[in-house]
């Protein structure tokens, strides 16, 4: 293995600052937290919603930038509004939300 070199200059191997989340990560992570505190498969809030399951799980994932008409299908699959899921997104979120 090779060592380790600092740069001339450099004083610090702090790590740099995680980049803040994007709105739909921050969603899409809140939306599995939802499913799972009340124990459902992803197969089952899919098909309530009336969504795919591989498209549930990219918005879960933060991968798929979901509509309005879409998280108003998923979050009432859930028992949720949007603006219940908003609001909870963001009295979690200790980051600044982005929208892409």
């Amino acid at each position: 293995m090779g060592e380790v070199v600092q740069f001339p200059g450099r004083t610090s191997t702090a790590r740099q600052p995680e980049p803040d989340l994007l709105w739909r990560e921050l969603v899409g992570d809140r939306l599995r937290r939802e499913r799972q505190d009340r124990g459902e498969r992803l197969t089952d809030v899919a098909q309530r919603a009336g969504v795919s399951t591989q498209y549930l799980s990219e918005v879960e994932r933060g991968l798929k930038d979901a509509s309005s008409e879409m998280l108003h299908a998923i979050t009432g699959a859930l028992g949720l509004t949007v603006r219940q899921l908003a609001a909870r997104v963001t009295a979690s979120a200790d980051t600044m939300c982005l929208a892409a």
